[in-house]
């Protein structure tokens, strides 16, 4: 009896916390770099959120170790809805990747939902001379280990990406990681590096512009924004699927009335017409998910990463 009342006390108070939150600001952790598509994503929510809220919504980039630094800090943070995180698929690469995790993704963090999916392009500096795959496995094939592919960082879809796309041609291509997409984009663009996978949204500027070039996308069809670039699923890589994606998470045992409220606003916001087109015209795929379909969805993801790197044989560089 005396259980029964305390869990009914404790639900009391959730409620009455739920109804008025939030009464301070709230943080949404992003686990990269200012400028990378994460980042971007979180601040437009963020800056929403912050007008619906009533309360300032702050932008808190922890970049490092393929996303691990940022998960960790908001899984070991008080499960109140004072500090979210911008969840990527980095979160569901590392339970795989890294042997040693002071996290479970599964298990201390409560999903929210599931805002975008996002495409990965394969692209090269134009000097490679490249003009399609096929040049690139061309000049790979003729030099193993000459070539190299900058990414995002350890452990990011865009690292996982190119060890898949290694394992699928049987090329030697190095990587090299960097501490957020901006950085290694800059690299490219310079010709520090010759080739890249990345995200979509920060590449296709640039692959308008013609400073990088766009050889193919990894996801199973084209992407709207970029119809003339093919997939290498077409080019020939049978059922090459490899996309990112964003969603928002809290610290397990976040009370569900809170996880609702904010679910709602982050959904209401993405339906928004000037972001719901500000974001196709960068190249996302909108979700807007329940809590249940996103955890059920993170699940798959676990799995699905984990057999790539069992496949590909990939390692933490």
């Amino acid at each position: 009896m005396t259980k029964f009342l305390l869990g009914c006390a404790l639900l009391a108070v959730f409620a009455v916390h739920a109804q008025s939150y939030p009464t301070r600001a709230v943080r949404i952790v992003v686990p990269f770099p200012p400028g990378g598509t994460s980042d971007i994503l979180a601040r437009t929510i963020g800056a929403r959120l912050s007008e619906t809220f009533g309360q300032p919504v702050v932008i808190d980039n922890r970049p490092g170790a393929g996303g691990n630094i940022a998960a960790e800090h908001v899984a070991k943070s008080a499960p109140d809805g004072y500090t979210l995180i911008m969840g990527t698929s980095s979160l569901a690469i590392s339970q795989s990747l890294y042997r040693k995790l002071t996290y479970d993704l599964l298990r201390d963090f409560a999903p929210i939902t599931q805002a975008v999916n996002y495409a990965n392009l394969l692209v090269v500096h134009p000097s490679t001379g490249f003009a399609t795959v096929n040049d690139l496995l061309a000049a790979a094939k003729a030099k193993p280990g000459a070539l190299s592919y900058g990414t995002a960082g350890n452990g990011t879809p865009p690292h996982m990406t190119g060890e898949l796309f290694k394992s699928y041609t049987g090329v030697d291509i190095q990587h090299i990681p960097y501490k957020g997409g901006a950085p290694a984009i800059a690299d490219l663009i310079a010709g520090q590096i010759p080739i890249m996978f990345d995200n979509v949204p920060p590449l296709l500027p640039h692959v308008r512009s013609g400073r990088i070039k766009a050889l193919a996308v990894t996801s199973l069809g084209r992407v709207p924004v970029l119809p003339d670039v093919p997939s290498l699923h077409e080019l020939g890589l049978k059922d090459f699927d490899a996309v990112g994606w964003n969603g928002l998470l809290a610290p397990a045992g976040t009370p569900r009335e809170v996880v609702s409220r904010v679910h709602a606003d982050v959904v209401r916001i993405l339906a928004m017409p000037q972001v719901r087109d500000g974001l196709t015209a960068q190249g996302a795929d909108i979700v807007g998910n329940t809590p249940e379909q996103f955890a059920a969805w993170i699940r798959v993801e676990v799995k699905k990463w984990a057999e790539v790197i069992r496949v590909s044989g990939a390692k933490v560089d």
